[in-house]
């Protein structure tokens, strides 16, 4: 199989867990918000490269909760909204905390490290407690779609709304707890219309911070 058909099998498979989980945890939220979260699956290990161009292992995560999602830099849709929820995340969650941010990329042939460290940069993101993460794009494809169970597809030529639209990937945000374990989803693109700026800002705290904070006390 090659990488190409690869990428394609692992985005098909990443299409379907994201939605049955999606779907799931939503109908546990709204069963009781004071309940501990559901475990929906464990993260298995993988390794990648970060912004500084060191090497990342999911192991240093062990004992902090932490958000995970996956954007590219050169991204013409959501993938600047979606950096800024976490930023504000980051904002609203003091380093006292433990709590831990990570972004993939889907296009880690042009997302090097350094176009990494500098789009981090630019988002504020602290580099002692938020990894942006790059490597092959067969590494990124099994991080992605066998670890955390995130979409990326290469986007189809004649679908593309301009030359930097080249991916179809996951919107959501990724809460995994202090045993490496997946206990909710964020969804910080509504499948409706778009909300304003301020409603999807309130939205994603509104579900995000509950959880993690109740994550915090286990």
């Amino acid at each position: 199989m090659n990488r190409k058909t690869t990428w394609a099998v692992w985005s098909v498979i990443g299409v379907t867990v994201a939605a049955i989980v999606a779907a799931f945890i939503v109908t546990e939220v709204r069963r009781d918000r004071t309940a501990a979260p559901p475990v929906l699956f464990e993260v298995p290990p993988f390794t990648l490269t970060n912004q500084a161009g060191v090497p990342f292992d999911t192991a240093i995560l062990r004992g902090h909760v932490w958000l995970v999602d996956i954007v590219f830099t050169r991204c013409p849709g959501p993938c600047a909204r979606m950096t800024r929820r976490m930023a504000e995340l980051q904002a609203a969650l003091p380093p006292a905390t433990g709590v831990r941010f990570v972004t993939l990329t889907t296009d880690p042939l042009y997302d090097t490290p350094a176009i990494l460290a500098s789009y981090a940069r630019s988002f504020g993101a602290d580099p002692a407690r938020w990894n942006f993460l790059t490597g092959t794009k067969a590494q990124i494809g099994f991080a992605a779609t066998n670890c955390l169970k995130l979409t990326a597809l290469d986007k189809e030529a004649g679908k593309m709304e301009s030359p930097n639209d080249l991916f179809i990937h996951s919107t959501i945000l990724v809460v995994v707890d202090k045993k490496l374990r997946v206990r909710g989803v964020i969804e910080t693109e509504p499948a409706d219309s778009l909300p304003p700026e301020e409603d999807l800002r309130a939205r994603v705290r509104t579900n995000a911070l509950p959880l993690i904070h109740r994550l915090l006390k286990e």
